[in-house]
């Protein structure tokens, strides 16, 4: 059996963990059960990265929101009804807490009666069975997978998306929109009686049934899909873009600007940042309407009118901000910094999908590849600095500001300029060097001079006779001339040697020959 938590561990982000952690001792304490449940499971189960931590509590959560509120979560959107909040937990991971609850229909397509229930009901009553899996974060159980609907199998065998009822889509019918979704995203089909119902629902004309609030939350969705392009062209091969403004069927969604967003998107991500684009996408796709259309859209879909400002006024948010990195106010590489370091990412995002102002680019691209890495190397600077001996404190931290801004005009970026500039900056002199005295060597003794001579002379091979063929020691080569001498005051031998006279020598005159010239 998979330990399904290693799994998870292993799958998370430090922050999604972390986040995942403090939900579970938030529980423990309240003594709650607590559970993963639908798109973190589903996506770790099919290998897709993990975006979304949803958790299911048997009980109302309102408590352990408070207490995640204090440590630093943000509510995004809160619903009392059905006691779901959506957030922002700490370190910047999206998420949503819910109570576990099942929906009881008097008949087909009525409201629902909403009642509190065990996570098993929860899991029953969910649209698709590859959103009714759950594994459980209580100490007892700590890791057990909860599948009543075997959806694990439609995941990782079958590759379908199979509704969990008859009565699907007819309860609730913005699920054609979801099941299109789910199919083009993960590359599935539709199961064949899912698809049988499918087509029953569009014969029953229910897609003109979905209600505009569950239209906008399914806006909300694929705007925050990695490949919105594949669905939004699904959902037009089905006549459903109509559903969320009856001009966009006709005008089509920006698919160009979406791709182009996309690019950028995945170029952040590299880079190191978080882009939240799901106004910036929801923009792009209502791109084609008028801005009165674009308006009564999002208001007829329930949108809060923050995140109905920051979809309408994005375009004019991102053109100041051009001007701004085009002007003569921002032409220094710290003023551009300072003012990149708290421009929004769906508008920065926005200025590299669709500006043509090089000097504006310039300026982001530089901020992004350059001017952040340099910024993120600040600690191991700080500690360089410390090393050299100057201590902890306001001058410090001057210090450190005043070598990034060298930094950011191209100074003192490898590490021996570094140091050098972090000892000017701070009035830390080189140390001394330290003098190495050279040793003398001491001259030889007679001695030794006249064993090294002879020692010398006995290696020299012996002299050769001349004219043997072979080169003998002091006789030049074939075609090089003669070594001359090197001793002073020596008189050169003469080129051409004078020639033998021919006169007969005398023999040595012996002892009796001497004695008779004498009697003579």
């Amino acid at each position: 059996m998979p330990d399904y938590m290693y799994m998870l561990e292993s799958r998370l982000s430090a922050e999604q963990r972390a986040a995942m952690m403090r939900v579970q001792e938030l529980a423990a304490a309240a003594s709650a059960n607590v559970y993963l449940t639908g798109g973190a499971v589903r996506d770790l189960i099919s290998g897709a990265p993990i975006r979304d931590l949803d958790f299911t509590i048997e009980g109302n959560p309102s408590r352990l929101v408070r207490e995640l509120e204090k440590g630093g979560a943000q509510i995004v959107f809160e619903n009392e009804r059905l006691r779901q909040v959506e957030m922002i937990f700490a370190g910047d991971c999206d998420g949503s807490l819910s109570a576990a609850r099942d929906n009881v229909y008097a008949r087909p397509g009525t409201t629902p009666e909403i009642r509190w229930s065990t996570i098993m009901e929860d899991l029953r009553c969910r649209d698709f069975s590859l959103n009714a899996i759950a594994i459980s974060l209580n100490p007892a159980s700590r890791g057990l997978l909860l599948d009543p609907t075997n959806g694990l199998s439609d995941i990782l065998e079958n590759r379908e998306i199979r509704a969990l009822s008859i009565h699907s889509f007819t309860n609730q019918p913005v699920r054609l929109l979801r099941a299109l979704r789910f199919a083009t995203r993960m590359g599935f089909k539709l199961e064949n009686r899912t698809a049988e119902w499918f087509s029953l629902a569009f014969d029953r004309d229910l897609q003109h049934e979905i209600p505009a609030e569950d239209a906008g939350a399914e806006l909300r969705a694929v705007g925050r899909e990695d490949k919105p392009v594949p669905i939004l062209k699904a959902w037009e091969s089905r006549d459903l873009l109509g559903t969320f403004h009856p001009q966009l069927a006709r005008r089509h969604p920006h698919n160009d600007a979406l791709q182009r967003l996309t690019k950028v998107r995945d170029d952040l991500v590299s880079a190191g940042l978080r882009p939240r684009l799901q106004w910036a996408a929801i923009s792009a796709i209502l791109g084609r309407l008028k801005s009165r259309e674009r308006s009564a859209a999002l208001s007829r879909m329930a949108f809060r009118s923050a995140e109905a400002a920051s979809i309408l006024g994005l375009e004019e948010a991102a053109a100041k901000a051009q001007k701004m990195l085009a002007s003569r106010k921002t032409a220094a590489p710290g003023d551009a910094y300072r003012f990149l370091e708290k421009l929004p990412l769906d508008q920065m995002a926005f200025l590299l999908a669709e500006s043509s102002n090089s000097k504006a680019l310039g300026k982001i691209r530089n901020y992004i590849h350059k001017w952040r890495p340099l910024r993120q190397e600040l600690p191991n600077v700080e500690t360089e600095l410390a090393g050299l001996g100057m201590s902890r404190g306001p001058a410090f931290a001057k210090v450190i500001e005043q070598l990034f801004q060298q930094q950011l005009v191209g100074k003192g970026r490898n590490p021996i300029d570094r140091v050098k500039l972090l000892r000017k900056l701070s009035g830390i002199k080189e140390p001394p060097k330290k003098k190495v005295k050279e040793e003398r060597k001491k001259p030889a003794s007679k001695f030794a001079q006249r064993a090294a001579a002879r020692k010398a002379e006995g290696s020299a091979p012996p002299a050769g006779k001349p004219g043997t063929g072979k080169q003998e020691a002091g006789w030049p080569a074939k075609g090089k001339a003669a070594p001359q001498a090197d001793v002073k005051g020596k008189k050169e031998a003469p080129k051409h040697p004078a020639p033998v006279s021919a006169k007969k020598t005398k023999a040595p005159v012996t002892g009796r020959a001497r004695g008779k010239r004498k009697k003579r």
